[in-house]
């Protein structure tokens, strides 16, 4: 089996970009919608009047990310802010919440990337893409 790409390293990928939030979030939404299982990310995004008309996909309100017993919500609000939420889930259950600031819902997302990477194939490409 594969080693486990290092949390330390893939976090620090993750954070690369994350200047400019709302572009961010877009991104990472897309990268690992595009790179996980079917079913493992879920995006809601919200769409002006001229959004809908121009074709265009809207902003990411939330970004709902599942990898085993651990779900990771990350919310935008309408001024730009983002409020993490990381959830231990059993078969469908929330049985723990906790919020977190952006910097500790990334280091939940790297170690759940890295976690998932050591037995899921899509997972550890996802990890290996953030890391090129």
């Amino acid at each position: 089996m594969a080693e486990p790409p290092d949390v330390d390293m893939l976090a620090a990928a993750l954070r690369r970009d994350s200047a400019d939030l709302r572009l961010y979030v877009a991104v990472l939404a897309t990268n690992l919608a595009d790179s996980l299982p079917p079913g493992a990310v879920r995006v809601k995004r919200r769409r002006s009047l001229a959004e809908r008309m121009a074709g265009r996909e809207g902003a990411v309100t939330e970004l709902d990310v599942a990898l085993g017993e651990r779900r990771l919500l990350l919310r935008m609000d309408r001024d730009g802010r983002a409020t993490g939420e990381v959830c231990h889930e059993v078969r469908g259950i929330v049985l723990s919440r906790r919020p977190v600031g952006l910097d500790e819902w990334i280091d939940a997302l790297a170690r759940s990337l890295s976690e998932a990477a050591t037995a899921n194939a899509r997972a550890r490409e996802a990890a290996e893409r953030f890391l090129s």
